[in-house]
């Protein structure tokens, strides 16, 4: 793109457009060649579950609900969002450049065509046909275009997202670092299967920035504090260091089962045997909590503490009556950083 998000009301910008589109790619993508069958893989990029489309609605989605009571995570989330759109743009450009020539051909449609010419013979043709056939909409319906799928040809779909959007911050953020994660890992696979010294620059680059949001949106969930456990209520502390040993033959056993637990700082209990504990336990209702100094009263003075101080900041932030999105009506020296006493 460069898509520019452009901030309401900057000083430094009299015009109104919230984006608008620079020519120049914000990364310039270059190929050494055509090549269909990796075109056909970096779809997956493209309009697939961990691809840039699926990143830029995430983070589109979620800002909404974080504009009021957390603002500064809204710019971030915006920011990043519409970054990611720029990488699509990235991502469609380098799979356009590596489909060259298959329009062209196509519009010709004749046996004198050039790539018939090059695919001399039968075989050649049926090889050329193969690998396309991995996407065969590039042949048969965007002409040698990228389409919004992944690369087995499955339409992009919103149900890749939904369940990020949970309008609760400390959610989503995780989610979002868990995305950033899956992300650098499909460029980590693409690099292998291309030879092509412009396109593993390009992917290094995208997979770089993979990285590096995964560290913005950790450093963003950091200042909202208390983060853990997502949301306002506490769990049970009967219940929350507990671990089960399901599973026969050689016991293991290590920080995740004991020790203290890495959030609440309660030790955990290693159930052996689950089945006879469920059962002299009245299937858990008689459970005692043990290992943690928190009881049932300190639970529930935290969640309704943490439940006043929660709905304070909405409030503050979005007040009942008139409202509007562009210079909101609330106080302009409300803190950043909302930080629950409890």
């Amino acid at each position: 793109m460069l898509s520019l998000r452009v901030k309401p009301f900057c000083s430094a910008l009299k015009n109104k457009r919230m984006f608008y589109h620079v020519k120049d790619l914000q990364f310039n993508a270059r190929v050494s060649k055509p090549d269909p069958a990796f075109a056909t893989l970096l779809l997956e990029q493209f309009g697939g579950a961990n691809g840039e489309l699926a990143a830029a609605m995430r983070y589109f989605v979620q800002a909404f609900s974080a504009r009021n009571p957390f603002p500064d995570k809204y710019d971030l989330l915006m920011d990043i969002a519409t970054e990611e759109f720029s990488h699509l743009e990235i991502v469609g450009a380098t799979i356009q450049m590596l489909l060259t020539g298959i329009n062209g051909d196509l519009k010709e449609a004749a046996e004198n065509s050039e790539i018939m010419q090059l695919l001399n013979g039968k075989a050649a043709k049926e090889s050329f046909i193969h690998q396309a056939m991995t996407a065969p909409a590039f042949m048969v319906q965007s002409a040698g275009g990228p389409t919004i799928t992944n690369s087995q040809g499955v339409p992009w779909t919103a149900a890749y997202i939904n369940g990020d959007a949970t309008g609760e911050l400390t959610a989503d953020l995780r989610s979002d670092i868990a995305a950033e994660s899956r992300a650098k890992m499909v460029y980590e696979y693409l690099l292998q299967f291309t030879d092509d010294p412009y396109v593993k620059e390009t992917l290094r680059f995208l997979m770089t920035r993979e990285v590096a949001h995964f560290q913005m949106f950790e450093a963003a969930l950091n200042t909202i504090q208390p983060n853990f456990p997502p949301g306002t209520l506490q769990g049970d502390p009967r219940y929350s260091n507990l671990y089960f040993n399901m599973s026969g033959g050689t016991e293991i056993r290590q920080p995740w089962n004991q020790g203290s637990s890495t959030q609440l700082g309660e030790t955990w209990q290693y159930i052996e045997d689950p089945i006879q504990h469920v059962l002299d336990t009245n299937a858990l209702i008689d459970q005692k909590p043990s290992g943690t100094n928190r009881t049932q009263d300190d639970i529930d003075e935290m969640n309704k503490a943490l439940g006043k101080t929660r709905r304070s900041i909405i409030d503050t932030a979005a007040p009942m009556g008139p409202q509007q999105w562009n210079n909101p009506l609330l106080n302009e020296k409300q803190p950043m950083n909302q930080e629950a006493n409890i």
